[in-house]
C-alpha cells in the first residue's frame, strides 16, 4: 500500500511535501484551502506545478484533497446543496492543475428529507461534479459513522452510489475508525476477512481506492466519528495489522488522519510503518501494543 497522512500547507506546498517525505511516506493528503468557509481562492497553476515537482522528487506516488469541512450534497436546503457543489467542484479543478490522484468527500446528511428522495438528490449533484473531471482525477466518497441521518454509512449505500453513477473515475474510501462505528468489525484477521468480502459485495473492490486509516475508542456500532491513534484503540495493532496483510489491499492507498500534533503523526506513522514491515515479513514476534 502506499502510506501517507493528512498535512498542513499554511508553510507551503513544498514544506507538506518535505514533511511526509520525512516520515518515509509514499502518500499524502491535504485541504486545497481553508476547510472552513465558501470562499474559494484562485488556482494557482503555476504553485501546483511546483507541488507536482516536489512530489515527484520526493517519492510521493499518491495524493488525494480532503474537500471542505462545510460540503453536504445531502442537504435539502439549496444554497448549501448549491455551495457543496461549488467546493467539489473547485477542488476537482485543483486536482487536475496539480496532478493530483483524488478528491475525497463526505457526503453529509439528508436531515428530516426521506432518505430515497435525498438519495437521488446526491446522485444530480455528483452527476454535475464528474461531467467535467478531468482525465486521471478520481472523486472519492468517503463512508460516515452512520449517526441519524448521515449518508454513506452503509456499504450496501456507498455500492448504490456506485451502480447508480456508473461513472469510471467514481471511487470510495474507507475510513476505517467510520467503518468500526457504523458495526464493521476490523479488529482480527477473520473480522477483516468478513469486512473486506463484505466491500467487494456491496460495492466491488476496484472502487476501492483509498482508505483512511484511524483507530478509535468509539464502540463497535457507536456511529460516532472519533479517531484515535494506531493500535491504541478497539481496531488495535491486530486489525492494522490483518488490514496490512490482506492480498486484496495491495496497491491501495492509505491516509492517516490521527489526531495531535506533529510529534503524533510521526509516532503514528512509525507505528503503521512497523506493522506493515511485520505484515511482509514472516517474522511472528507480537507488536507493541502502544507508544
Amino acid at each position: 500500500m502506499y502510506l501517507g497522512l493528512h498535512v498542513g500547507t499554511a508553510t507551503g506546498h513544498e514544506a507538506a511535501v518535505a514533511t511526509v517525505a520525512s516520515l518515509g511516506c509514499t502518500a499524502m493528503q491535504i485541504f486545497s484551502g481553508n476547510p472552513k468557509t465558501y470562499r474559494l481562492e484562485a488556482v494557482d497553476a503555476p504553485a501546483l506545478e511546483r507541488f507536482r515537482s516536489a512530489r515527484t522528487a520526493a517519492g510521493i506516488e499518491r495524493t488525494a484533497i480532503h474537500t471542505s469541512y462545510l460540503i453536504n450534497l445531502a442537504s435539502d436546503q439549496p444554497k448549501i446543496a448549491n455551495n457543496s457543489l461549488r467546493l467539489l467542484r473547485h477542488d476537482l479543478a485543483v486536482a487536475a492543475a496539480g496532478g493530483i490522484d483524488f478528491v475525497n468527500t463526505h457526503l453529509g446528511s439528508y436531515g428530516t428529507r426521506d432518505r430515497e428522495q435525498g438519495f437521488a438528490a446526491v446522485v444530480q449533484l455528483l452527476e454535475k461534479a464528474l461531467a467535467a473531471i478531468a482525465s486521471g482525477v478520481y472523486l472519492v466518497l468517503e463512508n460516515s459513522a452512520g449517526a441519524g441521518a448521515l449518508c454513506g454509512g452503509t456499504l450496501e449505500e456507498l455500492g448504490a452510489f456506485v451502480r447508480t453513477l456508473n461513472h469510471p473515475q467514481l471511487g470510495i474510501c474507507l475510513d476505517t475508525a467510520h467503518s468500526w462505528a457504523a458495526g464493521y468489525q476490523i479488529d482480527s484477521a477473520q473480522a477483516v476477512d468478513r469486512f473486506i468480502m463484505l466491500v467487494d459485495q456491496c460495492i466491488g473492490l476496484d472502487r476501492v481506492k483509498m482508505f483512511h486509516f484511524n483507530d478509535t475508542q468509539v464502540p463497535l456500532g457507536g456511529n460516532r466519528d472519533r479517531h484515535w491513534h494506531i493500535g491504541e484503540g478497539l481496531i488495535g495493532m491486530a486489525g492494522f495489522r490483518a488490514l496490512a496483510r490482506h492480498p486484496e489491499l495491495q496497491g491501495k492507498t492509505a491516509i492517516l488522519e490521527t489526531p495531535g500534533d506533529a510529534t503524533d503523526d510521526a509516532r503514528n506513522m512509525q507505528t503503521l510503518r512497523l506493522i506493515f514491515a511485520r505484515a511482509r515479513s514472516d517474522d511472528a514476534a507480537p507488536l507493541p501494543t502502544g507508544s
